[in-house]
């Protein structure tokens, strides 16, 4: 059964705002910005004890045993509510959008799979770096509790799930409702009374005729990741290992097999589709710009110095994003330096204005409605080709759930 019904944890009695922290792969050029959210945050109850902000990556051996001893210290001091085993509906506004809703649900482990040529119920969407996952699997391996920014794409474009409970939310009971730190708009939680039924209008989504006559084959393919591809993957890998040492009959129901996420339709109106740009750092400019190739005749750009020429890339994103992270890539190779990756023109064009030995390159943004096909069809596209968003409008760590 790829999607189930969680067993929710979320604070009482502490300050949400402070309580919430943007997905730990934003601002990861921007140290600034975390250093702010600290001195925000304080000595108050935060997530942001419970997950490594990517920008400290480098020294993640460091912070690992204060991370997992933050969250068992969450556990029995009684921070959390009783567990809700229930879905959340989330509305959620952003300064770029008025609402985008969401869906808290769990999903299986075991239907998801970022393996080339594999054709699961739940897929990657783009390509998953296996060098990235082992630093994230000593974090969650021995954690009890995980914080998810994961958000699984689904493709409802008649609105048949997540709108009709947003009409009736006024029914539902409202578990938080607050405005989120650092310019990441406000956001409200709402129990969904009616979880079972919910599930299985989540499910006929997997009907043969409907599959059909969206995509021409009965091929089953229910939730895509959007965001936190890698998060996901390492909840898998971190199961892979566990399951081996557990019992025959402790594998059904293991709450580490079950990775808890936000669903998000496809056709959502504050779904946007943002491009993910480069940001080149430590090396000669001259010599970096004078052979980019160029892949075709649609709009980029280049920035140095915080000022943007034109660039030529092709309207096939996957083939645009490929052009230039091998040419990024082959470059480093020969004459050294650092590539970074970063959502939104304005903070691009700031940090080449900060660092005069650094290149970004503004790539365009991918139409949403040609994801589910072009990954049934070419499978995971090149990693980091696009954003679903700007960095504020990424997924805040709030609900949590047990794993252990």
């Amino acid at each position: 059964m790829p999607v189930v019904i969680p067993k929710i944890l979320l604070p009482d009695g502490v300050d949400m705002s402070a309580w919430a922290t943007v997905a730990c792969d934003q601002f990861t050029s921007e140290k600034e910005y975390w250093d702010k959210l600290e001195k925000f945050v304080g000595t108050k109850p935060s997530t942001l004890k419970l997950v490594l902000p990517e920008v400290y990556l480098k020294e993640y051996e460091s912070r690992i045993d204060t991370i997992n001893s933050n969250m068992y210290k969450y556990l029995d001091s009684g921070i959390f509510k009783d567990e809700i085993e229930d879905f959340i509906l989330v509305e959620r506004s952003t300064p770029y959008q008025k609402t985008r809703l969401g869906l808290i649900v769990a999903v299986d482990l075991e239907e998801y799979s970022y393996e080339k040529g594999k054709k699961p119920r739940i897929r990657a969407t783009e390509g998953t770096i296996i060098e990235r996952l082992p630093p994230r699997m000593k974090i969650r391996e021995n954690a009890p509790l995980e914080f998810p920014h994961i958000m699984l794409l689904i493709d409802d474009k008649d609105k048949t799930i997540i709108e009709p409970l947003f009409a009736n939310s006024q029914k539902l009971e409202k578990l938080y409702d607050f405005e989120l730190n650092m310019g990441g708009g406000h956001i409200k939680g709402y129990r969904v009374n009616n979880s079972k039924a919910v599930k299985e209008k989540i499910l006929k989504l997997l009907d043969k005729q409907t599959l059909i006559k969206k995509y021409g084959r009965s091929e089953e393919f229910l939730f895509a990741v959007g965001d936190g591809n890698h998060s996901l993957a390492t909840a898998k890998n971190c199961w892979e290992n566990l399951k081996k040492t557990l019992p025959k009959e402790k594998l059904e129901n293991h709450p580490a097999r079950f990775a808890l996420v936000e669903l998000v339709n496809l056709y959502d109106e504050g779904l946007c589709f943002e491009p993910i740009h480069r940001y080149i750092e430590g090396i000669d400019t001259e010599k970096f710009v004078e052979n980019l190739p160029t892949s075709g005749k649609d709009f980029g750009g280049v920035m140095i110095s915080g000022q943007k020429s034109p660039y030529y890339v092709s309207f096939d994103i996957a083939v645009a994003v490929k052009t230039v992270d091998d040419y990024i890539t082959k470059y480093i190779s020969e004459y050294g330096g650092n590539v970074d990756y970063v959502h939104g023109e304005n903070s691009l064009k700031a940090l080449t204005e900060k660092n005069k030995n650094s290149v970004g390159i503004l790539l365009p943004k991918m139409k949403k409605e040609t994801l589910f096909l072009s990954v049934m069809d070419n499978g995971s596209l090149p990693r980091k080709t696009f954003s679903m968003g700007e960095a504020v409008e990424k997924r805040y760590y709030i609900e949590g759930k047990k794993i252990i």
